[in-house]
């Protein structure tokens, strides 16, 4: 199994690049940045541009994969996302992974001052928008018009360095999300949210049921795409102990689950983890995992 960490974008960069590169220096797989203009519980605290820090991330780094997680249509556009992320695949020598998703109600869905959409509108635009954003990343010149996004000779030249595109991580709950992860992804992400923590791994074991369908309906093989959990938001903590991380990754390793996902300890929040234990997890149990 895969062992990622989520490092948030809320501290300035001389601080965080220390963070960056000792995640490297641990050897997780991944470091990922939450790309969200306000992120809940964080709106009134300084929290900075997900694309830039993983920008002066790949320049601080040499080896660590870099990506958003998760990315999403409430206030991007698949024509300048797609630049964005065809230049920083290139600074970081083709070492990103774009996390993407439908996003939710709340602050970055009214930021640009637009009416909420309604759950069909959300998913609509996030089917479009993630077949777009293939187009454009895997095409020197792009023209399209859609329901909800368009391109004129938008142009991805050089294009990106990872071949045919950057992968693609997709965020899904539901059996038409899972079809765009069979789709598109490289990659399918779960990230559930609770109070039950005895709920989360029946929850998983659907969704990855959910995800092999639509595998099995285009004859796409289930061991293609990884399968990503990001922990966090259930009161199953695997950053409890050393004890408990090797016991909740072994469990989901078992489901199915090839990459889990954790967050950097931020003190005063809701990822407020004792550092200590967050090393003593990432030198002795991570090295056994992989």
């Amino acid at each position: 199994m895969k062992v990622s960490c989520v490092i948030l974008p809320i501290h300035p960069w001389r601080q965080s690049a220390d963070i960056w590169r000792r995640a490297e220096e641990l050897g997780f797989h991944a470091a990922y940045s939450y790309d969200h203009i306000a992120f809940e519980g964080f709106e009134n605290r300084p929290w900075y541009g997900a694309i830039p820090s993983l920008t002066a991330a790949a320049t601080n780094t040499g080896t660590i994969r870099l990506g958003t997680m998760i990315t999403s249509p409430n206030f991007r556009h698949p024509v300048t996302l797609a630049k964005e992320l065809m230049t920083l695949d290139e600074i970081s020598d083709g070492r990103v992974t774009a996390g993407i998703g439908a996003g939710s109600p709340g602050l970055d869905a009214t930021v640009l001052g637009g009416e909420p959409w309604s759950p069909r509108e959300r998913a609509d635009r996030f089917a479009e928008f993630v077949s777009l954003l293939d187009r454009l990343l895997t095409q020197s010149v792009t023209t399209y018009r859609g329901t909800y996004y368009a391109a004129d000779e938008a142009r991805m030249i050089p294009g990106c360095v990872q071949r045919p595109r950057l992968p693609f991580v997709i965020a899904a709950g539901g059996r038409r999300g899972m079809r765009l992860a069979a789709a598109y992804g490289e990659g399918w992400v779960t990230c559930p949210f609770g109070n039950d923590a005895a709920a989360v791994a029946p929850l998983i074991d659907g969704q990855l049921d959910a995800l092999t369908e639509a595998c099995d309906a285009i004859d796409r093989d289930l061991d293609t795409i990884e399968r990503v959990y990001v922990s966090g938001f259930t009161p199953e903590n695997p950053l409890a102990s050393v004890d408990a991380f090797a016991d909740i990754a072994g469990r989901y390793e078992e489901l199915g689950i090839t990459e889990l996902v954790v967050h950097w300890p931020e003190p005063g929040t809701v990822f407020d983890n004792d550092p200590a234990v967050f090393e003593r997890i990432a030198t002795e149990v991570i090295p056994k995992l992989a």
